[in-house]
């Protein structure tokens, strides 16, 4: 991994938009343009970076509202088709770009407890919206793996046949979500896949980024949900794009996340080894925790190319520098479904 100690947000979004080899085979061999939907996220902008390097002669549109104009600045610098919209306006989709590929990445959770309402118009009216709008495209959906159940750490995970049991209203919205698309599915026999994510980390973002600055500011580290899955993101990416080639009628779905079983203590004392401080914990591991199986993902596509020390190393680097986060954490530990 290239060594981000010197790197700015340009540097990184570099780094994290990096295609793999058979991505670029991939997407070489998909006939059409691209439109991401949701592109000013957390994984928008370098998910569409990375289309753009994988198949520089394929357009490419980047549809998001784009509040922070320097993001917007740095993705039209690189080529891609800006489109500004409100995806909660139903007057924008008559101009948004046709195309026949489409990843769906918007979705509300941070703050979802304070907004039910906006909540689920985000993760069950927009979908429905974009779902008629794109009736004749193939679509990959960002979802998430909070609509499993929590399983025992020794399991491996939830995989993708076991049954949802979402806990609380932001979960239940996101398996409206895919509902709704496995719905237009049916109706218009629209390709779709569901990506159940957890969890992407990245230097600005992510459990380890969490973990991080807790070491540092030596904040305790409730460790009832005393396991995770992580993924850097960049692999995550990859996996994103490749699902597009595996879209079905009805919606394939499928675990995105990183292949082990991790103990948050072990993450949180490995990340105060590089920090010179000793991690406080408060609580005690609960029988079960939030967990996909990765397996499937891996099967068909491949291992992550990215290793947990590397992982780690990076984003630790980055946040004790002082660095840009997003200052969203991702409340990885929250056992009641409040986010």
């Amino acid at each position: 991994m290239t060594d981000l100690s010197h790197s700015d947000e340009r540097g990184l979004e570099d780094l994290l938009s990096e295609p793999w080899k058979a991505t670029r085979e991939m997407l070489a061999q998909l006939p059409g343009d691209v439109a991401v939907l949701g592109a000013g996220g957390k994984m928008g902008p370098t998910l569409t970076l990375m289309i753009k390097k994988a198949a520089p002669r394929k357009t490419v549109y980047a549809v998001s509202r784009f509040s922070d104009r320097a993001l917007r600045d740095r993705i039209a610098g690189r080529g891609i088709e800006i489109v500004e919209a409100d995806l909660l306006d139903e007057s924008v989709y008559a101009r948004l770009p046709d195309a026949p590929n489409v990843f769906f990445l918007a979705g509300m959770k941070f703050g979802a407890t304070g907004n039910q309402p906006l909540t689920w118009a985000m993760n069950v009216y927009v979908p429905a919206l974009v779902a008629q709008r794109y009736r004749a495209s193939r679509l990959v959906a960002l979802s998430t793996g909070n609509v499993y159940p929590f399983v025992d750490p020794k399991s491996g995970g939830a995989t993708e046949t076991d049954a949802p049991v979402p806990v609380g209203e932001y979960a239940q919205s996101c398996l409206g979500r895919e509902r709704i698309f496995a719905y237009f599915s049916a109706r218009f026999a629209m390709p779709v896949t569901l990506i159940r994510l957890n969890y992407a980390n990245e230097p600005r973002y992510g459990i380890l980024v969490d973990l991080t600055q807790k070491v540092l500011h030596d904040e305790p580290i409730d460790v009832t949900m005393g396991t995770v899955n992580l993924i850097w993101q960049g692999d995550a990416n990859n996996y994103i794009l490749r699902a597009l080639s595996s879209a079905a009628s009805p919606p394939a779905i499928l675990n995105v996340t990183g292949p082990q079983t991790l103990a948050v203590r072990d993450l949180a004392r490995r990340i105060g080894r590089l920090l010179g401080k000793e991690p406080r914990f408060v609580a005690q591991e609960a029988t079960t925790a939030l967990l996909s199986n990765a397996s499937n993902c891996v099967a068909c596509f491949g291992p992550p190319a990215t290793a947990l020390d590397e992982m780690i190393h990076s984003i630790v680097t980055w946040v004790a520098a002082g660095k840009p986060v997003l200052n969203k954490p991702t409340k990885y530990n929250v056992r009641d479904g409040r986010f």
